[in-house]
């Protein structure tokens, strides 16, 4: 039960947490990807993975955290962002690695475009004291591409073996 309270609780909390964290202050704690990072790792033991299995997880994510890096050295996203979708992308290893990335840049791509409109506007009055919104609003203050990124992860994880593998009936009967 626990295994699987864990297999539907910690990954989408985790990644609902680093999207609401970007919004409000255009970061991602460490501990975000830290987390994300360990619980992979105890899920997959107590899950019984076969360590070929966890092997691609680990290449999965070493291979986006290579990419994202690069974009990250470009200038072309938040370090949250890049460390944040390495550790997503171990949970999905290759498996959902490109639906993931997929839907998250659909997703990028059209919260980038409603972002550049609202900025367009002025802010009404009423949440100018807002200073999370006003960081948002501002010119000069990125995406806060941590949103699509959850976004994706949010849609691909429960076609994922790891919600697959929960025992629903354990919740529904109990």
């Amino acid at each position: 039960m626990i295994l699987d309270l864990l297999r539907l609780l910690l990954f989408p909390t985790l990644m609902a947490f680093a999207a609401s964290s970007d919004l409000l202050t255009m970061t991602i704690s460490n501990r975000v990807s830290l987390l994300l990072i360990a619980g992979f790792f105890v899920l997959a033991t107590a899950s019984g993975m076969e360590p070929s299995q966890i092997g691609l997880h680990i290449a999965a994510g070493a291979a986006v955290l290579a990419v994202s890096f690069t974009f990250f050295a470009m200038g072309w996203i938040g370090g949250g962002d890049a460390k944040v979708v390495a550790a997503a992308a171990l949970w999905f290893g290759f498996d959902h690695l490109l639906p993931y990335l997929l839907i998250s840049s659909v997703f990028g791509g059209a919260l980038t475009l409603l972002l550049l409109e609202f900025r367009r506007w002025p802010l009404p009055h009423v949440l100018a004291g807002q200073p999370w919104l006003l960081r948002l609003h501002h010119d000069e203050t990125g995406i806060p591409y941590g949103i699509a990124l959850a976004a994706g992860a949010l849609m691909v994880y429960p076609e994922t073996l790891w919600i697959k593998a929960v025992d629903l009936s354990r919740f529904i009967a109990g």
